[in-house]
C-alpha cells in the first residue's frame, strides 16, 4: 500500500510540475516537440502499447503458452512491418496525425470520417476499467470510485504538458512494469519449482501451441493483429522522433523488448494456473499469484506495476482521443479542411480530454467487459481505417470520393454485422471480415498511380 500512495504521489507531482511548465507551441504540445530519443521513444512505445494486462493474465491462466501465438508473435510481425515500411515514411511527412495524413491523400471528407473511427478505437474505456478492477480487488474501494481516481490521475499531468508530460511519466512506469514481474517471476521458481513443477501441476493443453483451442481461433488473431499497421499510438510516436532512423530503429528495439516481456507474463500466467487452479475470475491471476508467492512489501511493488502498466496505456489513449476529438474532428469541420498551426488547438485538445475522460469511464462501468470493448472497437474500426491509411503510404491510390465511400460502407457493415450477431460473430464469421472485404471491393478497383 506504501508503494502505490507513493506512486500516485508522483503523479500528483508530474501534475503539479507541468502546471508550472505548460507545452510552448502546438508541435511541443502534440509531440514533444519532434524531439524524442532512442531511449524515450522505446520507454513510451512499450510502456503504451501494453495496456492490457489483466486481459492478458486471463489468457494465459485459461491457454497457457498459446498467450504468445495470439498476444505476442502476430503483434510483432505488424510492428516489424511497420518499422521497415512505415516508420520512416511516418517520420519524413508533414501530416502530424493520422487524419492529416487522410486530408493529404483523400480530402477532408475523408479525413473527418477516419478521425472519427481513431477516436472511437482509442477512448481509453478497456483500461479504465481494468484500472477500476485493480483497485477494487486491491484496495476493496468501488469499482467506479478506482475507474474515477485512475481516469484523473492518469490524465492530469497531460493537460499542460501534452506528450513531453506523457513521454516523462512513462519512463518510470517502463521501469515499473517490468520491475513487477522481474521480482514475480524467479520467487515463483525458487517457491514453487521450476520446469518440472510446471509440468507436472498444469493441465497438458496448457504446454501446446494452441492451447486446446484449434488452429482457427489461434490464426484469427493474425488478421486481427493488422490492425497495428494503423496504430495511432505508433504513428505518433514515430512523428515524434528525432529522426527517421530514431523511428525506425527504436520500433524494432522496441519489439525485443515485448518478447521479453510476453516470455515474463506468460510464464506468471502458467505459474498463475499451476498454483491457483481452481481460481474463480481469471482476469485476477496475476493479482492472486503475487499474493500467494510474495511479503506484502513485494507484493505493493507488484501492484504498483500492474498500475503503471495500464495506466501508462491510458494517458496515451486519452491524449490520442483527444487530439482527434477536439482538433481532428472539431476544429477541422470548422475551418473546412486542415486545422495545422490553428491557434486552438492546444485549448481544442484541452476540451477533448475532459470529454473523453468523461465517455471512457462511462462506456467502462456501462460495458463491464474488457474483452468486449476491445472486440467490439475493434471490429468497426479497424475495416474503415486499415486499406485507406495503408495505400496512403503508396503511390497508389483510389480517388478521394472512392476513399470516403469505402470508410463509410466498411464501417456499416462491419457494425451491422456486429448487431446482427449480438456482439458475436453473425452467421459464424467475426465482423471485421465482411467490413474489410467491402472496404477492398470499393477501394482496389479504382487505384490509380498518384
Amino acid at each position: 500500500m506504501i508503494l502505490v500512495v507513493a506512486y500516485a504521489l508522483f503523479l500528483a507531482y508530474a501534475v503539479l510540475r507541468l502546471f508550472r511548465a505548460p507545452a510552448r507551441d502546438e508541435t511541443d504540445y502534440l509531440l514533444a516537440g519532434r524531439r524524442l530519443t532512442l531511449p524515450a521513444f522505446v520507454a513510451t512505445t512499450v510502456s503504451t502499447w501494453y495496456g492490457g494486462i489483466l486481459g492478458v493474465g486471463e489468457y494465459a491462466w485459461t491457454y497457457g503458452v498459446s498467450n504468445w501465438l495470439v498476444f505476442g508473435a502476430p503483434y510483432y510481425l505488424y510492428a516489424l512491418v511497420f518499422a521497415l515500411v512505415l516508420a520512416g515514411r511516418a517520420r519524413r511527412g508533414r501530416a502530424l496525425t493520422m487524419p492529416d495524413l487522410l486530408q493529404e491523400r483523400y480530402g477532408t471528407r475523408a479525413a473527418a470520417v477516419g478521425a472519427g473511427a481513431i477516436f472511437v478505437m482509442t477512448v481509453p474505456a478497456p483500461y479504465v476499467l481494468m484500472m477500476g478492477v485493480l483497485v477494487e480487488m486491491a484496495l476493496g474501494w468501488p469499482l467506479w470510485l478506482g475507474a474515477v481516481i485512475g481516469m484523473v490521475l492518469s490524465v492530469g499531468y497531460v493537460v499542460r504538458g501534452g506528450l513531453r508530460a506523457v513521454v516523462g511519466t512513462e519512463i518510470v512506469q517502463f521501469v515499473l512494469m517490468f520491475l513487477g514481474f522481474l521480482v514475480l517471476v524467479p520467487v515463483c521458481v525458487a517457491k514453487f519449482g521450476g520446469w518440472d513443477f510446471l509440468r507436472d501441476a498444469l493441465p497438458p493443453q496448457h504446454l501446446t501451441w494452441h492451447g486446446g483451442r484449434g488452429f482457427q481461433a489461434v490464426a484469427i488473431w493474425y488478421v486481427i493483429a493488422a490492425s497495428t499497421l494503423v496504430e495511432p499510438a505508433f504513428y505518433q510516436r514515430c512523428c515524434a522522433a528525432r529522426d527517421e532512423r530514431t523511428a525506425r530503429r527504436g520500433l524494432l528495439v522496441s519489439i525485443l523488448f515485448w518478447v521479453f516481456f510476453d516470455f515474463l507474463t506468460t510464464t506468471s500466467g502458467l505459474y498463475a494456473r499451476a498454483v491457483l487452479p481452481g481460481l474463480e475470475d481469471p482476469v485476477a491471476a496475476f493479482p492472486r499469484l503475487a499474493a500467494a508467492a510474495l511479503p506484502p512489501l513485494l507484493q505493493g511493488l507488484f501492484l504498483t506495476s500492474l498500475l503503471a502498466t495500464i495506466m501508462s496505456t491510458v494517458d496515451s489513449y486519452a491524449f490520442i482521443a483527444a487530439i482527434t476529438g477536439g482538433r481532428d474532428v472539431w476544429l477541422r469541420l470548422r475551418r473546412g479542411g486542415s486545422p495545422v498551426d490553428d491557434p486552438r488547438t492546444t485549448s481544442a485538445v484541452r476540451v477533448g480530454l475532459l470529454a473523453t475522460s468523461v465517455l471512457a469511464v462511462a462506456l467502462a462501468l456501462w460495458s463491464g467487459s474488457v474483452i468486449g470493448l476491445w472486440h467490439h472497437l475493434g471490429s468497426v474500426g479497424t475495416p474503415i481505417l486499415l486499406l485507406p491509411i495503408t495505400l496512403g503510404y503508396t503511390r497508389w491510390r483510389p480517388r478521394p470520393g472512392r476513399a470516403t465511400a469505402a470508410m463509410l460502407a466498411a464501417g456499416a457493415v462491419s457494425l451491422g454485422w456486429l448487431a446482427l450477431g449480438r456482439g458475436g460473430p453473425w452467421l459464424e464469421v467475426e465482423p471485421i471480415f465482411p467490413g474489410l472485404l467491402v472496404s477492398a471491393g470499393v477501394l482496389l478497383p479504382g487505384l490509380r498511380r498518384g
